[in-house]
């Protein structure tokens, strides 16, 4: 069972990505969408804190500490042994009224050219002419985009809820499917001065420029929206907090939660009968993919046969990934930080047809990640340094959707 919550800002966020910052003159650039990771951490610390459990020594425990009830033990575990808690959605999204709609970035597979965003257009698996067979494309069919004329793709296009809806069934997007982020949040460029921790001063001639995130909200005559973050988590049975407050991002800031219920909830889904009747889908990342062989799903062999949950196979014949991304991360309980680690981006899609198997097999997949069939990195990566296998499950990645690729 998945329980929901709502995350809303109370002030701007500081979304740090990876990338080194701490010299003068240092500019810092926020991550938006952040990893889904930042909200795994804010949500265990504040059930420790809600169960009057030291974080500090919970950070050190290498076995379950006094006082952790069952539940709570069996949920959350301990750093090295982490226990059922897994974040199994994390998305932008937007209050109206009472329902929380998710927006997600744009699929690698749509592109949106037109200012007025009225023009999306799916890319088409496309078999080659046989001249070109000697093509670096790794897969049988390259997606191709089918256009007019040549144009410039708009940056920062988010699917609404309507629109998440209408691209897992293979539907025509329409501008009223689509958000720019700026719809959503603004950046805020925020000066800082770096301080010396043993003297409790500030250090000379140590300025800073840090990028912040300020997600909208609704103005004073109610027009506009309240953004925040929907997450979804499994395995807390009932204790993820109802309400109250959280130390979100970058220098703690304040951010309110709000329990989901699934009345209230827009979560679309595609069309399962359709999907196992015409024997093909596609694959799309909602959270960063961390695979043993880069963009490759785990489940593949050499000739791009897939295996995935209960024995359904499918063959992969395309796949749009974009340029891959680094995630690491501050590790508490060690004061050091998380290995990088590359990872396939949000939004990768991979086409598949030949379906055998039932649609139940995908549902699962959806529901639990790559971790349902795969616990990536295996025991022979751990011993190359790739450590993080238990952490990265809890915290988020690996989570996907799965859509239909209609026959045209």
């Amino acid at each position: 069972m998945t329980d929901y919550c709502f995350i809303e800002p109370l002030d701007v966020l500081y979304l740090r990505g990876n990338k080194l910052f701490g010299d003068a003159g240092s500019y810092g650039e926020a991550l938006m969408p952040p990893w889904p990771s930042l909200a795994a951490g804010a949500l265990r610390s504040r059930m420790l804190a809600d169960h009057g459990i030291d974080l500090a020594a919970f950070a050190q425990a290498r076995e379950r500490l006094p006082g952790l009830s069952d539940a709570l033990h069996a949920c959350l575990g301990t750093p090295q042994k982490p226990g059922k808690f897994r974040v199994s959605l994390f998305t932008v999204a937007c209050r109206e009224k009472e329902q929380i709609q998710p927006c997600f970035p744009l699929p690698a597979d749509v592109v949106v050219t037109a200012r007025t965003l009225d023009d999306a257009t799916y890319l088409q698996p496309t078999a080659p002419h046989p001249t070109l067979s000697s093509s670096s494309y790794a897969l049988p069919q390259p997606p191709l985009l089918r256009a007019a004329g040549p144009a410039k793709p708009q940056s920062n296009v988010w699917l609404n809820a309507a629109g998440l809806g209408a691209y897992l069934n293979g539907e025509k997007l329409g501008k009223e499917h689509l958000l720019r982020g700026g719809e959503l949040w603004q950046f805020d460029h925020r000066l800082g001065i770096a301080l010396n921790g043993a003297q409790r001063t500030v250090a000379r001639g140590m300025l800073y420029t840090a990028q912040t995130v300020a997600l909208n909200r609704r103005d004073g005559g109610g027009k506009g929206r309240d953004v925040g973050f929907l997450v979804g988590v499994d395995g807390v049975n009932g204790l993820l907090p109802k309400d109250g407050l959280l130390r979100f991002g970058g220098d703690g800031r304040g951010a309110t939660l709000q329990a989901v219920s699934s009345k209230n909830l827009l979560l679309p889904a595609p069309d399962w009968r359709r999907i196992e009747q015409e024997r093909r889908f596609r694959l799309v990342l909602a959270t960063p993919g961390l695979f043993a062989d880069g963009w490759q799903l785990p489940g593949l062999d050499a000739d791009n046969l897939w295996k995935g949950p209960d024995h359904c196979t499918a063959r992969l014949v395309a796949a749009a990934v974009n340029r891959a991304d680094t995630v690491s991360g501050w590790d508490l309980a060690q004061r050091q930080p998380k290995s990088a680690q590359r990872v396939a981006p949000v939004g990768s899609v991979y086409w598949f047809d030949d379906f055998q198997g039932k649609a139940e097999a995908l549902r699962k997949l959806a529901s639990e990640g790559f971790w349902a069939m795969s616990d990536y990195p295996d025991l022979s990566r751990r011993v190359e340094g790739f450590n993080n296998l238990l952490s990265r499950r809890v915290e988020g990645f690996n989570n996907l959707f799965v859509a239909a690729w209609p026959k045209r």
